[in-house]
């Protein structure tokens, strides 16, 4: 199948101000874009682009005074299988973990693993090891959030999301991946388009979404502690410790953003 991906985004600056982007399609996904993802502008202007610490394509800009649209559309290739459930990986020890994943295993800016420890090894240390303590965490999380638009905040952490117990799909991700850390699981946010394919209406609004990876059973795997069940169509854009490491944009000086759309259809006839 083929997925068309895509974003709009149309922000106001009162002076030029320089601004990272992290929007291109990941490294990994590269392989199956039917066309470039290139980021264009709109007035035309420089982009620079660079690998972060974690991989990710990231961009640089100095955004002019006035308005400035940002724009990308794109087709990517998908086998169309759900994301894949191994029941039957195990959990590491610490000590024979790869020294790549000890990273995802500290506190972050979003997930504080101090405030969480005593309450996750409450709440899973009887769960089984591996596999089904990443699901026992996932499930856990999907039934103590309240989803909504209406909740999200910028800075909201794992400790406030599980105090508060709304939020948006960063924050499902967030609580999920320190209650996993909590339990010496590695584990990383993942940012990327996310679309309804597969999924019954009514469907909301389309937005960039925010899902995880733990390291178990010698590989990273995929949960969703938002949706929780297998989905169709992810397209990864960049991963990192939190939302922190993977923000689509990080504006050094004053901006509003006035227009944001996001877009993940099926096409249904492929195109080349």
């Amino acid at each position: 199948m083929q997925i068309r991906v895509g974003y709009e985004l149309l922000y106001a600056f009162p002076r030029p101000t320089p601004v990272i982007l992290t929007l291109s399609i990941h490294y990994s996904r590269v392989s199956d874009l039917v066309r470039p993802d290139h980021m264009l502008t709109s007035p035309p202007i420089p982009i620079r682009s660079y690998r972060d610490a974690f991989g990710n394509w990231c961009s640089r800009i100095v955004a002019p005074a006035g308005r400035l649209k940002i724009s990308a559309d794109t087709l990517v290739n998908d086998t169309g299988a759900p994301d894949v459930v191994a029941t039957q990986a195990e959990e590491h020890p610490v000590d024979s973990l790869p020294e790549e994943t000890l990273v995802f295993l500290l506190g972050s800016r979003y997930c504080e693993t101090d405030l969480l420890s005593e309450t996750a090894w409450c709440l899973f240390g009887q769960s089984p090891p591996g596999w089904g303590r990443v699901q026992a965490i996932c499930d856990f999380v999907h039934r103590h959030i309240a989803f909504g638009y209406e909740f999200a905040c910028p800075t909201k952490t794992a400790w406030e999301v599980f105090n508060e117990r709304k939020g948006v799909c960063r924050d499902y991700a967030h609580l999920a991946i320190a209650l996993c850390r909590c339990m010496n699981i590695p584990a990383r946010y993942c940012t990327g388009y996310l679309g309804d394919i597969g999924v019954p209406p009514p469907h909301g609004p389309m937005d960039f979404s925010g899902w995880f990876e733990a390291y178990i059973g010698g590989q990273w795997h995929t949960f969703d502690a938002r949706n929780n069940v297998p989905r169709i169509g992810r397209v990864l854009i960049a991963r990192g410790r939190d939302a922190a490491d993977v923000a689509i944009s990080t504006t050094f000086g004053p901006n509003t953003l006035e227009t944001f759309r996001v877009w993940t259809d099926e096409i249904t006839r492929p195109l080349a």
